[in-house]
């Protein structure tokens, strides 16, 4: 059994950096193939994917969060880290972490078969 726990402050101001940490306990992120990735629900919207780091450290983002999105991770400690830049309220939202696998089509990278997800945490954006 896979757990992924996310963790990281419940309120960031706008403007700021916004810092989510997955922690992947009895796992491993560097196995072959597999994708960790995040994910948000806003609320009253859908599920969006906003990016992921792949077993060999390479990253892959939403096109439309690209500019502001970075994942790096430390398979030391089984943790991967979520960095949004700019946030406004907006960015207000549930934020998942899930392992899953990737495909390219349509230009860009999609995310299929999440298996295994974090609880979630909120983070709202506000002054």
């Amino acid at each position: 059994q896979v757990q992924l726990q996310e963790s990281g402050p419940g309120l960031v101001k706008p403007s700021q950096t916004l810092s989510l940490t997955c922690t992947v306990p009895g796992g491993s992120i560097t196995t072959n193939y597999l994708y960790w990735g995040w994910i948000r629900q806003s609320p009253g919207k859908g599920l969006e994917w906003m990016g992921a780091i792949g077993f060999s450290g390479n990253t892959y983002y939403s096109p439309s969060l690209k500019s502001r999105t970075s994942i790096s991770r430390d398979p030391s400690e089984n943790q991967f880290t979520l960095h949004l830049s700019s946030v406004t309220p907006e960015d207000t939202a549930v934020y998942y972490c899930a392992r899953g696998l990737l495909v390219y089509y349509s230009s860009t990278y999609h995310p299929i078969s999440m298996d295994y997800w974090g609880e979630g945490t909120l983070v709202t954006v506000s002054s």
